[in-house]
C-alpha cells in the first residue's frame, strides 16, 4: 500500500457495509449448528478481561472425512498425511473465456459441494479462503450460496478462479455480483444494509476443479472453508492487558525497494505491502523459491522473491495484489504450509500466537498521527506481528520501510490496537470511513505441533 492516505477498493469495501455513524442494529440471534464442531470465533476483551459475544465463526473441510462429506460430482477424496479432493471422472466440459486475455478454451470439470454450516454468529461479512496445487494445466473456482435470516437464498456467489501460476488462466476474483441484499467486495460477501438486522446465517461452499480435456492432470484441494463475522461498529476499542513478552525471529523485507518494478502488478513495489508481509512469514517457516522460479526477475533487482510473491498473489479484475483469500492461497503453495484469513478480537489472540511461534499478518488504515513511528498514513496497509515488548508494545516488520535494516519496528500497543480492531475512523479530510476490524492472515505448518494447534484454537482457528 502507499505510504499516502488515498482511497482503496478495501475502503469502499468496508464503507458499503457499515452502518451510519450512529451504529448498526444488534446481531441476530445465533442458530444451532450443523453436526461435525465447526470452528470457533474470537471475541472482543472488555477492560474487566470478560470475553463479549462472539463476532467470528470460521469453518474449515480438511479431513477426509470432510472431504467424503460433500456432495461429489466426479470428484473423490484422498486420503493421506494431508487428505484433499481432486478430479475422478469429469462431469462435463465447459467453455471459459478469460475476461483478461480474452481467449476461450474448453476445460474438463468437476465438482464438490459442503455440506451446509449454519453460522454461529450470523454474520454481515464472509470471506472464503483455500488451500490448492494446481498444476499447469489446472485451475480452480470456489462459489459461496447462503441463507439469509428471513429464509431466503442468495444466487451462487464465485469468491474466486484462482491458479497458483498465470499461464492457464488469470486468477481474478468477479465484479458486479448482487442480488440487491448483499454484494460480494472483491473477496467479501457482504451484507449490504446491516443496519435492516438482515443477517447470513448458514452457508455451502462449491469447489469446480478444471483440467485440460483429454488429460489425467487434476487440482489437488486440501483446505477449504470460510470466515463469518458480524463486528459491531465502533471507533474505539476496549484496552487489553500486555500478556508474555517475546519476538520471533522473522526475515525483513521492505516493499519500498521495489518501487517502479513491474509495475503490471499493480504499480511495483510501491503497493505491495501483502505479498511482502506474506513472503516475510513464509520464509519464516522455511519457504523458499528456486533459481529456476525466479528467472523471470531481472537480476539486478534485489530479494526477486518478492517480485515473484507479487506477481502470484495479483489478482487481475481487482489490479492489485491485496485480495486477502488470494496471499493465503500463495502461501499454501510451499510445501508443508496452509493459510487462511480471519479475524481476530484483541492483542491477547496475537499474544497467544506469538508465545506459540505463529506470527500474523494484519490489516490495518490509519493517519500518520494515530500511529507514533509510522510516518506515514494509509487507507489499508498489511504489516507482520513478530513479537510485544515487555511493555505490551507491539513489534512489526513493517514493509513500508526505506530498506530491510528500518522494517522491524515498535509501535505503542494502545494506538496499533485500536487502528487494526476499529471499523470505523476519520480519514484526513474528516469524513467517516472504515476500518478492518481486526483481519489477519495466518500462515501455520500443515501439521501442526501440540502447542500450536492450541494456540489456533484459541483464536478459533482449526
Amino acid at each position: 500500500m502507499s505510504r499516502a492516505e488515498l482511497p482503496s477498493r478495501r475502503t469502499v469495501l468496508a464503507a458499503a457495509v457499515v452502518a451510519a455513524v450512529a451504529g448498526s442494529a444488534g446481531p441476530a440471534s445465533a442458530g444451532t449448528t450443523t453436526a461435525g464442531t465447526p470452528n470457533g470465533g474470537a471475541g472482543v476483551t472488555t477492560d474487566a478481561g470478560r470475553a463479549a459475544a462472539r463476532t467470528v465463526d470460521n469453518r474449515a473441510w480438511t479431513s477426509y472425512t470432510d472431504w467424503r462429506g460433500g456432495t461429489a460430482g466426479g470428484t473423490r477424496a484422498v486420503a493421506g498425511a494431508r487428505p484433499g479432493l481432486v478430479i475422478a471422472r469429469p462431469s462435463g466440459t465447459t467453455d471459459y473465456t478469460d475476461p483478461h486475455t480474452g481467449s476461450t478454451a474448453a476445460w474438463e470439470y468437476a465438482t464438490w459441494t459442503s455440506p451446509v454450516h449454519r453460522l454461529e454468529v450470523p454474520a454481515t461479512e464472509v470471506i472464503a479462503s483455500w488451500n490448492a496445487h494446481t498444476a499447469e494445466g489446472t485451475w480452480i473456482q470456489i462459489e459461496l450460496q447462503g441463507t439469509y435470516s428471513d429464509g431466503t437464498a442468495t444466487p451462487w456467489y464465485v469468491m474466486g478462479r484462482w491458479a497458483a501460476g498465470d499461464q492457464d488462466i488469470r486468477r481474478t476474483s468477479v465484479d458486479d455480483q448482487t442480488d440487491g441484499r448483499s454484494t460480494v467486495w472483491t473477496d467479501t460477501f457482504s451484507v449490504d444494509d446491516p443496519a435492516t438486522g438482515l443477517r447470513l446465517v448458514s452457508y455451502r461452499l462449491r469447489l469446480t476443479l478444471h483440467r485440460r480435456p483429454g488429460t489425467r492432470l487434476t487440482p489437488t484441494v486440501w483446505r477449504l472453508g470460510a470466515m463469518g463475522s458480524d463486528i459491531p461498529d465502533r471507533f474505539t476499542v476496549p484496552a487489553s492487558e500486555p500478556g508474555r513478552a517475546g519476538e520471533l525471529i522473522v526475515p525483513r523485507y521492505s516493499q519500498e525497494i521495489h518501487k517502479g518494478q513491474y509495475p503490471e502488478y499493480d504499480n511495483g513495489g510501491e503497493a505491495w505491502c501483502s505479498p511482502t508481509s506474506s513472503q516475510m512469514i513464509i520464509e519464516y517457516w522455511g519457504g523458499r523459491l528456486s533459481e529456476e522460479q525466479l528467472s523471470w526477475v531481472d537480476p539486478s533487482y534485489a530479494d526477486p522473491q518478492i517480485c515473484h510473491a507479487a506477481r502470484y498473489t495479483y489478482d487481475h479484475q481487482y489490479a492489485g495484489c491485496g485480495n486477502w483469500p488470494f496471499n493465503a492461497a500463495y502461501a499454501a503453495t510451499f510445501e508443508g504450509l496452509q493459510g487462511v484469513v480471519t479475524r481476530l478480537g484483541s492483542l491477547t489472540d496475537l499474544e497467544t500466537l506469538i508465545a506459540a511461534g505463529i506470527p500474523a499478518i494484519t490489516s490495518q488504515s490509519f493517519l500518520e498521527k494515530e500511529l507514533t513511528g509510522a510516518g506515514y498514513g494509509t487507507s489499508g496497509h498489511l504489516m507482520t506481528v513478530i513479537g510485544f515488548t515487555a511493555d505490551g508494545d507491539v513489534i512489526a516488520n513493517d514493509p513500508a520501510s526505506d530498506d530491510n535494516e528500518a522494517v522491524r519496528r515498535v509501535y505503542k500497543r494502545r494506538e496499533w490496537e485500536n487502528i487494526w480492531l476499529r471499523t470505523k475512523r476519520y480519514n484526513a479530510s474528516g469524513r467517516v470511513v472504515s476500518g478492518t476490524g481486526g483481519v489477519c492472515y495466518l500462515y501455520f505448518p500443515a501439521r501442526p505441533t501440540p502447542r500450536q494447534r492450541k494456540a489456533l484454537a484459541a483464536v478459533g482457528v482449526r
